[in-house]
């Protein structure tokens, strides 16, 4: 009985050692040098004195991307050339003087956050002396202050297509929009007053209270301008919830989320959340919270809250941020615990790529955009490290944010079917499609011009009447169209009150329906009706396509 149960034992430990054993790998290389590489290190600092950086951020536009805008508590704005070979041998303060394009004075107290608009030729600087500044990079000049708020301004955020339209977050609980171009000229810059304004953004509620009875933070620590154009997305250090707001009705958010679920335990402590980025398709939204994890959200599953969460850094304070790549393939962040962190997005579970360098909080992270796989990281101990993760870290599969959702049309065969159906002048109504569940039929977008253009091509000149009928349903409709009286469409942070659909899109395809229906019935009712016997001969000896 033993020799008959020690046999296969014996033979499955020899055929492993002849054959091999295969064990599954786990996805792990936090410990591999070979996957990451620092590329250079700098310096911030100004008249001999080192400053810890608060905010950086590198150019959008390909020709730029390489240089990197680094903000300081100082209020000095430093711009610097990253694409330079630095030697291990030099010192971090001569690759500073060797690598920096210019800099200057920008405000007397901390600057937070920092945003490139107009091709990178102008640069935007939050300050804690509750304003914004714009500059001229060119001649480090400042052309233009947005004062309003009346705390430090942590987070600014630019239109993606418009970029004279600005969002800033503040420490005073408010969120405000700006348009540069409403702006009231001095004698060397303008200044400008908010569009609009909301306060008390993310109030606390009386829960919230600490056992002294003092309220919680009320500050906006992020704002995000979304890449549908008209969605803000605010962030506060009262509680974890995201708040989404339409640009058009600023009264109140059209919905909400939050990154913890309160519906499993009655009372869950609130975190608040430092930092919101997008990747640059909008597909994606990542929030990194006070509870030291990262959390990844679906801007088309917004009510099913975080789809994924990231572990393993360390976030004990506002100060340390997180970015997600333009791919939105990894995550960045900064930690408290001296290092930075890059996760997977597509394999979650996995140990991080831990960065390791520098000699304090890990505050500032940013990902170059043109130049794959290039990061910069900044810290308490004001130097900036440049960092190049190879490509060997990067999945071959698709990048998340490139998966799209697909829009069906009609089937050949069932447009075919309804439109025999109305030549035979069937009015029953056709049967909903049911197969392919996701099946949507697009409504044709009309403009009065293309109903005035498809009216002239119909053989309708030997009857006065019925142009006539015509010319007044045209000229009805025209003047129902969105901006009759507007020489430009209208502003998307001021529609014209009798719009109150969600887009200028929705109101075209709501009259095309119309439109569409109205000229057939009009030409009916012409034919059976106004012209008399006349119209009905017209009606059996001409075949019109109604």
């Amino acid at each position: 009985m033993e020799s008959s149960t020690c046999r296969p034992i014996f033979k499955d430990i020899s055929s492993r050692e002849l054959n091999g054993f295969r064990v599954r790998k786990r996805p792990r290389f936090a410990d591999d040098s070979s996957q990451f590489s620092e590329i250079g290190a700098f310096e911030f600092v100004h008249d001999d004195s080192a400053t810890p950086p608060m905010a950086l951020s590198f150019c959008k536009t390909s020709r730029n991307a390489h240089i990197v805008a680094v903000t300081g508590e100082d209020g000095y704005v430093s711009l610097y050339n990253t694409r330079l070979n630095f030697p291990s041998s030099a010192t971090h303060e001569a690759n500073a003087d060797k690598a920096r394009v210019s800099e200057w004075l920008a405000h007397d107290n901390a600057i937070f956050d920092v945003c490139w608009i107009k091709e990178d030729t102008h640069l935007l600087t939050a300050c804690g002396d509750h304003s914004i500044k714009l500059w001229d990079t060119q001649e480090q000049k400042c052309i233009g202050g947005l004062i309003g708020h009346t705390g430090s301004v942590k987070s600014i955020s630019a239109h993606p297509v418009n970029e004279d339209i600005i969002v800033s977050g503040s420490r005073d609980g408010s969120f405000a929009l700006w348009d540069l171009r409403n702006s009231k000229r001095r004698r060397s810059h303008f200044s400008t007053s908010p569009t609009d304004i909301v306060k008390g953004a993310h109030s606390p509620n009386l829960k919230t209270r600490g056992r002294h009875g003092k309220a919680a933070a009320i500050s906006i620590t992020s704002v995000l301008y979304l890449k549908d154009e008209v969605t803000i997305a605010t962030a506060g250090a009262a509680d974890s919830a995201i708040k989404f707001w339409d640009t058009r009705n600023l009264t109140s958010p059209f919905t909400q989320t939050s990154v913890h679920d309160r519906t499993k335990q009655k009372w869950v402590r609130s975190y608040g959340i430092s930092s919101l980025s997008q990747d640059l398709n909008g597909v994606y939204i990542s929030a990194s919270c006070m509870d030291s994890r990262i959390y990844l959200l679906n801007v088309l599953r917004l009510e099913k809250g975080p789809i994924k969460t990231f572990k393993g850094c360390d976030i004990s304070t506002f100060f340390v941020k997180s970015k997600l790549s333009p791919d939105a393939g990894h995550i960045l962040s900064g930690s408290s615990d001296g290092n930075a962190y890059v996760w997977q997005v597509n394999n979650h579970t996995a140990d991080p790529v831990m960065l390791k360098g520098h000699n304090g909080e890990v505050t500032a992270v940013d990902w170059c955009s043109s130049e794959i796989g290039k990061i910069a990281t900044s810290a308490d101990d004001s130097v900036v490290r440049l960092w190049n993760i190879n490509n060997t870290c990067y999945s071959n599969t698709r990048s998340p944010s490139s998966i799209r959702k697909r829009e069906f049309t009609i089937p050949k065969m069932k447009r075919r079917k309804l439109f025999e159906e109305e030549e035979k002048g069937s009015v029953t109504a056709p049967q909903p499609l049911l197969d392919p569940p996701l099946e949507t039929s697009m409504a044709e977008i009309r403009t009065p011009e293309s109903i005035k253009k498809q009216s002239s091509n119909l053989n309708l000149n030997s009857d006065s009447n019925l142009n006539l009928n015509l010319n007044l349903y045209i000229d009805e409709t025209c003047e129902k169209s969105p901006d009759p009286s507007f020489g430009s469409p209208s502003s998307v942070l001021n529609p014209p009150p009798s719009l109150k659909r969600k887009t200028i899109l929705d109101y075209f395809m709501a009259h095309s329906k119309l439109n569409n229906r109205g000229v057939c019935d009009v030409i009916r009712s012409a034919l059976e009706g106004d012209c008399g016997f006349l119209g009905a001969d017209l009606y059996e000896k001409k075949s019109y396509n109604l």
